[in-house]
């Protein structure tokens, strides 16, 4: 199949982004180019996969320039399959946002910025060199950082203030740990990396630059203790942004993470290793003890991200097929289920005017359809079979227990206790206590619009969970190779998948 395709998930919504510039006072034309290109991304997605479905992989040299040398493209299991999950949300969060996000947000470019920010995360999931992960990871940074400031509002800044500082640090730390990296071995192209560092028997400056690549990248998936920035600004902007930036952004911390670890520090990064196993489980706590101390819908939510990214560091960190096939289906699920909540908050606080729970209640008589879209991504959240989150667990935490690691299984089982917690909790309070005096006065207008796109989620997180095995078997199939790197290897540096590395 013709390799080209890896470009059309970055071309497509950079197309939309300028077509969206165009003209941008016209409201209605933004909206077009937003959703179109959020169509048209998520298209492209899908034609990727099927072709990494045939070929195994597909690799793009840009410009005719071959690797190491060149810019490369490459686009295996994990990345197509990322590619296509996070497309979907942003084609759902793109029609959620003609109600959510009001018109003077939408006149600042809200829509061409969305669309570069997917350019970014597309980027980022297929580049095949670190120099390029870091470009893209500044494009994401950009995009995110004006919506998650757009409107001017003292939370929003202050909350952006936090992400932006905290995420340069993380980009000037992978500059600096890339830089290390390329002074030892001349090159960046990751096959390329992974050819080098199997056969270097420089152990110490392995694991020093593989701890600098932990940091960098633990910083953007928010893994203790690098996490405190997130829950301090997710829920300042428009549940919009929210919900992208939930599912989207902190998952490509993690896929970087993966893609480091298996592939070219997949040979005498011993300490990181470790350390990562310590990190899983503290990540997991830490976050869920910090939802169940909050009382607004979206502050719960956004621990809740950082609880969940231990899980995924969890299977990372047991490096086994089965538990990265646990992660990648995790961060599949993940993305759905959390995208989700974030619209489903916003709902809410389009009903009530706010997503205080002390001050919010009666939504399961005014809104029973609201209930029922809250409570399957919930009960998903909290591991309840057979949703997808059970599934998702179940592989990790009999993945953890096959590698004698009872205590990282015993507190798995915990967190999703306490997770299933603060759902409850989020239930009692929001749907099933009366609503409190005096109501909050806010419209319901536009809701029937943002409903849509959370039907198709839960949907998909019903499809997940009862028929899901299909899904399980591409992630099986992309742990497979992240535990063979020789085929991206060959993929990059030689002909094609049965080509040799020079």
């Amino acid at each position: 199949m013709n390799a080209n395709l890896t470009l059309l998930p970055l071309l497509v919504p950079f197309a939309a982004a300028l077509a969206g510039l165009a003209w941008p006072d016209r409201l209605g034309w933004q909206r077009g180019c937003g959703i179109a290109g959020g169509a048209l991304t998520f298209l492209a997605a899908a034609v990727l996969l099927r072709g990494v479905g045939q070929d195994g992989y597909l690799v793009t040299h840009v410009g005719g320039w071959q690797a190491p040398v060149g810019i490369v493209v490459v686009a295996d299991g994990l990345s197509a399959l990322m590619v296509l999950v996070c497309s979907l949300m942003v084609l759902a969060v793109a029609v959620y946002s003609v109600r959510d996000v009001d018109a003077d947000r939408q006149r600042a470019h809200y829509y061409p910025l969305l669309m570069l920010l997917t350019m970014g995360v597309n980027g980022a999931f297929l580049t095949g060199d670190l120099f390029n992960l870091y470009v893209w990871f500044e494009v994401m940074l950009m995009a995110s950082f004006v919506l998650l400031s757009l409107g001017g509002e003292k939370p929003q800044l202050e909350g952006a203030f936090k992400y932006v500082t905290i995420n340069l640090l993380a980009s000037a730390i992978f500059l600096g740990a890339a830089g290390l990296l390329y002074a030892k071995t001349g090159t960046l192209n990751m096959a390329d990396l992974s050819r080098i560092l199997a056969r270097s028997p420089d152990a110490a400056m392995i694991n020093t630059t593989s701890m600098l690549f932990l940091v960098a990248f633990g910083l953007k998936a928010g893994m203790f203790p690098l996490f405190f920035w997130l829950p301090a600004s997710y829920h300042t902007p428009p549940p919009a942004v929210s919900a992208i930036f939930a599912g989207l952004l902190t998952k490509v911390g993690v896929y970087a993470l993966v893609r480091a670890f298996t592939l070219f520090f997949n040979h005498g990064a011993d300490d990181a290793q470790t350390l990562l196993i310590w990190l899983a489980g503290l990540t997991m706590v830490t976050g869920v003890l910090g939802a169940a101390s909050q009382f607004e819908i979206r502050k719960i939510l956004s621990f809740h991200i950082v609880s969940q990214i231990g899980y995924m560091l969890m299977g990372l960190a047991l490096m086994t097929q089965a538990a990265l096939a646990g992660t990648v289906f995790y961060l599949i699920h993940h993305i759905v289920v959390k995208t989700n909540l974030f619209l489903i908050a916003g709902i809410i606080e389009k009903r009530k005017g706010t997503g205080d729970l002390a001050r919010i209640g009666g939504l399961y008589l005014a809104a029973p359809y609201l209930a029922l879209l809250f409570l399957i991504p919930a009960l998903s959240l909290g591991g309840i079979p057979p949703l997808s989150g059970f599934w998702a667990k179940f592989a990790l935490i009999r993945a953890s227990l096959s590698g004698g690691f009872y205590w990282l299984a015993g507190t798995a089982l915990a967190v999703g206790l306490l997770t299933l917690y603060s759902m409850t909790k989020i239930w009692a309070e929001a749907f099933w206590k009366a609503q409190p005096e005096p109501a909050p006065a806010a419209p319901a207008t536009g809701t029937a619009v943002m409903a849509a796109p959370a039907i198709v989620l839960a949907v998909l997180t019903l499809y997940l969970g009862f028929f899901g095995q299909p899904v399980f078997a591409l992630a099986e199939r992309a742990a497979e190779q992240l535990l063979n790197p020789q085929g991206y290897i060959s993929a990059v540096l030689g002909s094609g998948p049965g080509g040799q590395a020079p």
